[in-house]
C-alpha cells in the first residue's frame, strides 16, 4: 500500500489543513430591530375597521320607524312580493 500517494491527495485537495479566518467578533456588536411597515391598503383597512367599529349594529331610526307603521296599520306588504321572496329563499336552500 502506497501512503505517500495518500498523502499526495491531501495535500492537493486541503485536506486536514485548517484554514484561519479573519478575528471573530461578538454577535452582539451587530445589532439588528425587527420593522414592520403596512401597505396602504392595510392602513385604509384599519381606518374602514375603526369606522365599522363605531357604527351600531342595529338601526334604532329605522327599527322604530317600522313598529310605529305597523302599530297604526300603515305597513303594508304585496301579497304578490311576499310570496316571490319566499319562493326564492326556498330555491336557494334547495339547490344549496
Amino acid at each position: 500500500m502506497r501512503i505517500d500517494a495518500y498523502n499526495q491527495i491531501n495535500q492537493l485537495y486541503g485536506v486536514g489543513k485548517s484554514k484561519k479566518t479573519g478575528k471573530t467578533g461578538y454577535a452582539s456588536s451587530v445589532s439588528t430591530m425587527d420593522q414592520v411597515s403596512f401597505s396602504s391598503i392595510g392602513k385604509d383597512m384599519q381606518i374602514a375597521k375603526a369606522a365599522l367599529a363605531k357604527t351600531p349594529d342595529v338601526r334604532q331610526d329605522k327599527v322604530d320607524a317600522l313598529k310605529t307603521a305597523i302599530q297604526n296599520g300603515e305597513y303594508n306588504v304585496s301579497n304578490e312580493s311576499f310570496a316571490e321572496k319566499l319562493m326564492s329563499a326556498y330555491a336557494e336552500r334547495t339547490m344549496a
